[in-house]
């Protein structure tokens, strides 16, 4: 039991414990992560570790899952800021133009503005558990690709973090970031590499065919496990061999 449950709706309450019972994947819409919102993800996370005895997993996927939705809702406040001055986001000249006031006006505006401006064109934050007894999938999507400029910066931020093993020394180098604090990405990776895991197992991809941008996290919980990114290397290298 921990703070905030007794607030949650027993109806709500019901659903999760459903879905844990027979291992169904676990979603939650959000636009701006409210108090109630954190409660109801805590809740979700703790009932699926506690069903495999892994609450030791909770500090490392209760922090991704919180960072990788700020980061998207970001994103999203962003594309409604870019039509609001009537920017193009896909133009790489524009982007840098509307970033100028990005910052200025994420912190001037109250987020009740941008959550009610979010609902009003369309755009949101899909959170999604997908988890067995062999691992838990942690799916953090917006409805929409990336643009140029993004995908940059998020390869960039990939390399950077390889290079530390602690966010304060990240942060010494970095820190001066363009895009506000800019550390969810990089903080999620070194998680992930601090709690024993794999980096690669956090991973970024946008598809256009599908209209949407995944952070995906995959943490095993069973050692015979093998990850999704082994078992698609593991292809190519017997399609390659196959071919040789």
């Amino acid at each position: 039991m921990y703070e905030g449950i007794e607030e949650l709706p027993q109806e709500f309450l019901f659903e999760v414990e459903t879905a844990v019972k027979k291992e169904e994947p676990i979603s939650i819409i959000t636009y701006v992560l409210s108090t109630r919102g954190e409660n109801k993800l805590k809740h979700i996370l703790q009932s699926i570790l506690s069903k495999y005895h892994r609450e030791d997993l909770i500090e490392l996927l209760f922090t991704s899952a919180k960072e990788l939705i700020v980061n998207a809702t970001k994103a999203a406040i962003k594309r409604v800021l870019f039509k609001e001055l009537g920017l193009n986001i896909g133009d790489p000249s524009q982007y840098d133009l509307g970033m100028e006031s990005f910052k200025e006006n994420l912190v001037s505006r109250k987020f009740p503005y941008y959550r009610r401006k979010m609902k009003e064109h369309g755009l949101f934050v899909k959170v999604t558990v997908s988890f067995s007894s062999d691992r838990i999938v942690l799916l953090v999507q917006n409805n929409f690709t990336l643009a140029i400029r993004e995908e940059k910066r998020i390869r960039e931020k990939f390399v950077h973090s390889k290079e530390f093993d602690n966010l304060f020394e990240y942060y010494m180098k970095y820190g001066d970031t363009t895009e506000g604090a800019g550390m969810g990405i990089t903080m999620v990776e070194i998680l992930v590499a601090q709690s024993g895991y794999d980096r690669h197992l956090f991973t970024i991809y946008s598809r256009q065919s599908e209209n949407r941008t995944v952070a995906r996290v995959e943490i095993p919980l069973a050692d015979s496990y093998v990850p999704r990114r082994q078992r698609y290397q593991k292809w190519l290298q017997e399609k390659a061999s196959g071919l040789a």
